[in-house]
């Protein structure tokens, strides 16, 4: 399986009210700057990854996104994909989703 999803892709999924796990794995600094997410998204620490990789559920596709797409969610990805998980990541991270017109939401 590919390991990235492109955002355009990925909109046409979210639109179709596809049954997938959305997981913003930005670094707490990243959040911190960045108020915004994209909408059903879950945080989860990427530094905690061992702790709650073991409990996503097999049976559906989950999206991670970091900032930029690079090395936090390559790192989280091999985490989740060694325990079985369908999973890519949004190429670009949650900067590219914005610059390509996704929908995000104010989180404090």
């Amino acid at each position: 399986m590919k390991r990235t999803i492109p955002p355009k892709e990925l909109n046409e999924l979210l639109s179709m009210k596809n049954d997938l796990l959305l997981l913003d794995v930005r670094r707490k600094t990243d959040l911190e700057s960045f108020h915004y997410a994209i909408p059903g998204a879950e945080w989860r620490d990427p530094d905690a990854v061992d702790e709650w990789s073991a409990d996503l559920p097999r049976g559906r596709n989950v999206v991670i996104y970091c900032a930029r797409g690079g090395p936090v969610s390559n790192r989280v990805l091999d985490h989740v994909q060694e325990k079985k998980i369908n999973a890519r990541y949004i190429e670009g991270g949650i900067a590219a989703w914005k610059a390509a017109g996704g929908t995000t939401e104010y989180r404090k």
